[in-house]
């Protein structure tokens, strides 16, 4: 595949589409628990009930956009820094 090819999002398991409130509170849950639980601890944390296949299918969606990375221990490291792409686009670099 050429370097310059765009790689289509394709989850596992959709049975169903998170709404995109869903979507931001998992996201927020997985900043504030970065690397101190692990995913099911984080689920089972959840402000809200989410169904399993919805939470992986939302995992699936950050993990391909660049945002985190689920390590081989179930925890996650945070891989979205805004600032420094603030900083990077002042100085011209585009994303």
């Amino acid at each position: 595949m050429p370097a310059n090819a765009f790689v289509k999002f394709k989850p596992r398991n959709l049975d169903r589409y998170p709404r995109l409130d869903t979507v931001l509170m998992v996201e927020q849950a997985l900043y504030d628990n970065r690397s101190d639980k692990t995913l099911t601890e984080i689920w089972r944390a959840l402000p809200k009930k989410v169904l399993w296949t919805t939470y992986t299918t939302i995992l699936d969606y950050l993990e391909y956009s660049g945002k985190i990375h689920v390590e081989p221990d179930k925890t996650v490291t945070w891989l979205w820094n805004p600032e420094l792409m603030e900083k990077a686009k002042r100085q011209g670099v585009e994303a």
